[in-house]
């Protein structure tokens, strides 16, 4: 699994015009899922970014984590961050695992999410034309792969 983490002050997901959800303070969360992602996968990415102390403390130094600051969490499926583009000008998404081993998966990270932080996030729809608005924090944007533990 991939994470594109955002810090952000305010993040929305539209879907047809329509506000699906939106947080304030937190993290807007892009992630792609590969074919061979697990549920550790899952677990590892989950306490990772919950604990993820990128929050800014009285001194003005990054370590506070999400429950630190109550903050929230807009995750948004995106199969594209599982691209490649070694050949061509045309990138190849055949590392992204299909609809019917990535929705499942994506169900099960919002559920581990929700269990790490104590409470609900906010989500966008699994392979639905979304437009996302966020204002980044910092800016803090953090990458993570859950296949890249070391």
């Amino acid at each position: 699994m991939r994470a594109v983490i955002q810090r952000v002050i305010e993040a929305s997901v539209s879907i047809n015009g329509n506000i699906k959800d939106a947080i304030g303070t937190g993290f807007m969360i892009l992630l792609g899922i590969e074919h061979d992602d697990t549920i550790d996968d899952i677990e590892w990415l989950s306490n990772k970014i919950v604990n993820m102390r990128i929050f800014s403390d009285e001194n003005g130094l990054m370590n506070l984590a999400l429950k630190d600051v109550d903050g929230d969490i807009l995750l948004i499926s995106q199969f594209t961050l599982h691209s490649s583009t070694k050949k061509g000008n045309r990138p190849s998404f055949l590392q992204a695992a299909k609809p019917d081993i990535a929705i499942p998966l994506y169900e099960k990270i919002i559920a581990q999410l929700e269990h790490d932080l104590e409470k609900k996030i906010g989500v966008g729809i699994f392979g639905a034309d979304m437009k996302i608005a966020l204002i980044n924090d910092g800016p803090v944007t953090i990458l993570i792969d859950s296949k890249n533990k070391q």
